[in-house]
């Protein structure tokens, strides 16, 4: 069963990272889940204040990751049709196969979204960097985040591996 855990702990801290770049998974709070799960294990000890606060921190990241680029867009001049444009533009820069579609999709989509919002194009194009800088900071910190929960993750796998395996 331990086995079992640890698989989908691992999966859940893979998801976890790809949710930090995707809007719709929250990356640090699916990294938490796959750490919570690999606590259950029998070999490893259910530590409670670890969990709680990586919880804390992963909910924290949770919120920011609303906050921040609304803050860039307002702090640039955006609107909520940048923020939009920057969502929509990030997936389909994704799914778009053209080369770092994942850095212009966000930007493109938030310049629409201000030209649909009837802005100038300067002051669109500034929204449209405010709102890119947002998305780019709380997608580096989401990141950053979940990497780190996977080094928790690798260290105590080391350190319990012969209790698991």
């Amino acid at each position: 069963m331990d086995i079992f855990l640890i698989i989908v702990a691992a999966i859940l801290m893979i998801i976890g990272i790809l949710g930090s770049f995707l809007p719709i998974l929250p990356g640090p709070l699916t990294s938490w889940l796959g750490l919570l799960i690999f606590h259950c294990t029998d070999a490893v000890p259910m530590n409670w204040t670890f969990l709680i606060i990586t919880l804390v921190i992963a909910i924290f990241i949770w919120f920011l990751d609303y906050i921040i680029p609304a803050m860039g867009t307002k702090k640039f001049g955006g609107s909520r049709a940048g923020m939009i444009g920057t969502s929509v533009g990030l997936i389909v820069g994704l799914i778009a196969p053209i080369p770092f579609g994942i850095i212009i999709g966000p930007f493109v989509g938030a310049l629409i979204g201000e030209l649909i919002n009837k802005s100038e194009f300067d002051k669109a194009v500034k929204a449209a960097f405010g709102s890119f800088l947002g998305f780019i900071a709380s997608t580096f910190i989401k990141f950053i985040v979940t990497i780190i929960y996977l080094g928790f993750f690798i260290a105590k796998l080391v350190e319990y591996n012969g209790l698991l395996f």
